[in-house]
Parts: C-alpha cells; sequence; structure tokens
C-alpha cells in the first residue's frame, strides 16, 4: 500500500513540473538556446517551453519534410491530409489563419491558440539533409514577419509568450508561439 500511495504521489509531482529542456533533441535545445539569446539581446524575456507545442512543432516538421503539402496556393503553415489532423491550406492572403492557429488546441492538450514560424530547405524529404539551427534562426532573421513575431515588435508587440515549442526533422524547422503557460 505504501508504495501504491508512493507511486501516485511521485506522479502527482512530476505531472506538474515544467517540460524540461533535456527532453528536446541536441539541435531543438540549440534553437531554443539560440532564440533565448536573440530575445536576451533584445530586452525580451526567455520563453519557458512548452511540451504540447513541441509535440505541434514536431508534428508538423515531419509532415511538412514527408508530406509537403505546400503548393502555389499553400504556404509552409499549410497541414497535408495524411495524418490524424485536419488538412489545412494556409494562403498567403491569410484568409485561413485559424486553420493554423487552432492546430495546438486540436493536436495537443494545449488550451490557448498558437503562432507558427517555419524554416524549410526545398529538399526536405531527403534524410541526409539536417537544418541547422543557426540557419534557421538566421532565416527568421532576414524575414521582418518572423522576426516580428520572435522579438515582439510591431504586430506582436501587444503579445506576451508564455510558451514555446521547438520541432526539428530533416531540413525543416518549426516554432509556436502562445500565450498561454503549459
Amino acid at each position: 500500500m505504501r508504495w501504491i500511495f508512493f507511486s501516485i504521489l511521485a506522479f502527482g509531482i512530476t505531472a506538474f513540473l515544467p517540460f524540461q529542456e533535456s527532453e528536446l533533441s541536441k539541435d531543438e535545445q540549440e534553437l531554443y538556446e539560440l532564440i533565448t539569446q536573440y530575445r536576451k539581446e533584445n530586452k525580451l524575456p526567455k520563453i519557458p517551453l512548452s511540451k504540447e507545442l513541441t509535440k505541434v512543432a514536431r508534428l508538423h516538421a515531419e509532415d511538412l519534410s514527408l508530406n509537403d503539402p505546400t503548393n502555389k496556393r499553400c504556404n509552409a503553415h499549410s497541414w497535408s491530409n495524411k495524418g490524424h489532423w485536419e488538412p489545412c491550406c494556409y494562403t498567403s492572403d491569410h484568409k485561413n489563419a485559424e486553420c493554423m492557429w487552432f492546430k495546438p488546441k486540436e493536436l495537443s492538450e494545449y488550451s490557448g491558440i498558437g503562432y507558427e514560424i517555419v524554416s524549410r530547405y526545398l529538399n526536405t524529404n531527403d534524410p541526409s539533409i539536417k537544418m541547422k539551427p543557426a540557419e534557421a534562426l538566421n532565416t527568421w532573421k532576414k524575414s521582418p514577419e518572423h522576426n516580428n513575431v520572435i522579438i515582439n515588435k510591431k504586430g506582436w508587440k501587444n503579445k506576451e509568450w508564455k510558451a514555446i515549442g521547438i520541432g526539428l526533422f530533416r531540413g525543416v524547422a518549426v516554432v509556436w508561439f502562445g500565450e498561454v503557460e503549459k
């Protein structure tokens, strides 16, 4: 009986511990540290890691690499019809933005909406090609739209990022930002 109580107590304690950096892959950890350092240089706080947003980021990086749902109409925020999710065609006019924003709620226990940035090589299905964390961040820094998300500028200045998820798969890097903790 004492062992069962201890097991329940131990589970209860670990269930409320924050997602640990050690649960990221080496490259995901490096990208997280690079983003954290870049935000620090811009006098912004570190964003806590989210297990749930990381799950979504990893799923999307894999979907983009293996199934590539992009075409002339659908950009890299799109999701294929080859998974346990609703397919999504995210267009450059942002008319279908909700299909991306609600993916964390659809695919995880994250209760808020999410905002995603993606960096990818053209041939993402080749297993020998790996996205380098520094290259992903540098790509986003050169893109005003993506850079603004990372450092809360322009339309993102009133957002307070309380969660971040990192996913890398082959030639794809995906980062999700959220305003809800978890």
